[in-house]
């Protein structure tokens, strides 16, 4: 069992529901989906299994048994009974060690607990959608019922060089040109710089910064669009799409965050600083293959050491 002992905003979630856009239903799920499978992998866990989203705010957090776990995201402290650890590596602890996540500088950190997660799931999600009712936050006191059959290590230290994203200001992100502009105008993207906006949420990003010309401004018929659309509403801002969003909009998409630029999107907080990067269709299959090639390697480090060390691992479930 994990019991929350302290919670800003926080919230237990997964990778998502893919396949339900016909049905009006987002994907939705870990806004960072790379630091989400990455820390279910230190876990040892499946990329897909639940684990705790804790979104720009401290979080502490304790078990009832010795637990293997991992810390990934944004930059975050990570303390054990008060001892600084390492967050992107698996640790150890004792039960009723008390677990701290303070200082988050990202949005987004990921707490992934070894073990079977018995939580409520919808269509096969435990994320949450509150197109369905599903809010599954967090507070101190809450209780998530994890069973585990982790023993512990005669040797608990584990280097297994997950790598982890970097955070510059201004943060990159990668795009491609959208369907209702040229790419001149997903060119033009990438000679300003942007600034989240406080109204900035889980549907998307407002941007500040230069909106590039040649494209009307009127609304269009609604049709279907992705997470990462950069949309140009009225006014003097641009929208990114999260993976929240609502299934069809009505604005000219101009250019689409690529699908290894959504997990950067996924860390954008109000007042962040971002630039755009153009990259052809090819370049964004290119680094979404590679990304997945680093995913795959660190399932095949993790499953060869836990193996010797008995830590229970599980079946890669993500695509």
């Amino acid at each position: 069992m994990i019991t929350v002992r302290r919670a800003g905003l926080a919230a237990v979630t997964d990778l998502g529901r893919p396949g339900f856009a016909r049905q009006g239903l987002p994907a939705g799920g870990a806004a960072d989906q790379y630091s989400a499978s990455v820390a279910n992998i230190l876990a040892g866990n499946a990329e897909n299994s639940p684990l705790i989203e804790v979104t720009a705010s401290d979080f502490a957090f304790t078990t009832d048994r010795p637990a293997f776990l991992a810390i990934t995201g944004a930059p975050v402290t990570v303390t054990v009974n008060g001892s600084r650890r390492r967050a992107w590596e698996p640790l150890c602890v004792n039960a009723h060690d008390l677990v701290e996540l303070t200082g988050l500088t990202g949005l987004r950190a990921y707490v992934a607990v070894n073990g079977d997660w018995h939580v409520d799931r919808t269509l096969g999600s435990c994320a949450a959608a509150p197109e369905l009712g599903v809010r599954p936050w967090l507070r101190a006191g809450s209780v998530v019922d994890v069973r585990d059959g982790h023993r512990p290590v005669d040797h608990p230290v584990f280097v297994l060089g997950a790598v982890a994203p970097r955070f510059p200001d201004p943060l990159t992100i990668d795009i491609t040109a959208g369907p209702d502009a040229d790419e001149a105008v997903a060119a033009a993207l990438t000679i300003g710089t942007y600034t989240a906006k406080a109204d900035s949420d889980d549907i998307g990003v407002r941007l500040d910064g230069p909106v590039p010309t040649g494209v009307a401004k009127t609304d269009l018929l609604s049709k279907g669009v992705p997470p990462g659309a950069v949309e140009l509403p009225p006014g003097d801002e641009l929208l990114v799409l999260r993976r929240s969003h609502p299934i069809t909009a009505g604005y000219a998409v101009i250019a689409v965050v690529t699908r290894a630029g959504l997990s950067t999107l996924g860390q954008v907080r109000p007042g962040q600083r971002l630039r755009f990067r153009l990259r052809t269709i090819e370049d964004a299959v290119g680094d979404h293959r590679r990304q997945r090639q680093v995913l795959d390697a660190l399932t095949r480090r993790a499953r060869t050491a836990y193996t010797s060390a008995g830590v229970p691992t599980a079946e890669r479930t993500a695509s």
